[in-house]
């Protein structure tokens, strides 16, 4: 389960974020692409938008289910 208080900086605020669990698998970026990113450089992913739609939060509850260490969260502020 993601932790809010290891969630990385550059999530954008919001309901969804990933924490510093992530193992760079990029499964989130393959199911949600509008709203997961991957950082290169340090090696993990990161909310890059939050969802405002129900069919924008089920692409981010995909996403969530699909992340193999559970490091996304959907218990951040809304």
């Amino acid at each position: 389960m993601a932790d809010k208080e290891a969630k990385w900086s550059m999530n954008k605020e919001g309901k969804y974020y990933v924490d510093d669990q992530c193992i760079a698998c990029d499964a989130c970026v393959v199911e949600a692409p509008k709203f997961f990113a991957m950082n290169d450089d340090d090696g993990h992913a990161y909310v890059t938008d939050q969802p405002e739609t129900e069919e924008a939060k089920e692409e981010c509850e995909n996403a969530l289910a699909c992340c193999p260490v559970g490091a996304i969260g959907d218990d951040g502020q809304e």
